[in-house]
């Protein structure tokens, strides 16, 4: 998979959505700036979780906006590597296969 790729699509049907759906896209833009917002946690300590729950829900879009993001918050690949390895034993086999994606798109991320 071409994560670059995989990404620029995913932002193209996002835009898509928000033109037809302002509001709703609007509701979600607002959940996520407060949940990614300053708090107890930082950044990339966020973005590390999102990785997770991205993994365990199986969502390729979410592995890569949240890997990018990891990334820009100064996540490293040791670090996702073993988000990948948490993620796994919460989420077994299949948690195992999207881990491996998350570590891909890392790899092509930052390349």
């Amino acid at each position: 998979m071409d994560w670059k790729d995989e990404l620029a699509e995913a932002n193209r049907n996002l835009a898509a959505y928000r033109r037809a759906d302002p509001d709703g896209a609007a509701g979600f833009t607002a959940m996520h700036k407060a949940a990614m917002g300053p708090g107890h946690l930082g950044t990339k300590e966020k973005e590390l979780i999102c990785i997770a729950i991205g993994i365990v829900r199986q969502c390729v879009d979410c592995i890569g906006f949240h890997v990018k993001a990891a990334i820009a918050a100064g996540a490293t690949r040791e670090e996702v590597t073993e988000v990948v390895t948490v993620s796994m034993y919460m989420g077994g086999g299949p948690a195992y296969m999207y881990g491996v994606k998350a570590i891909e798109a890392y790899d092509q991320l930052t390349g």
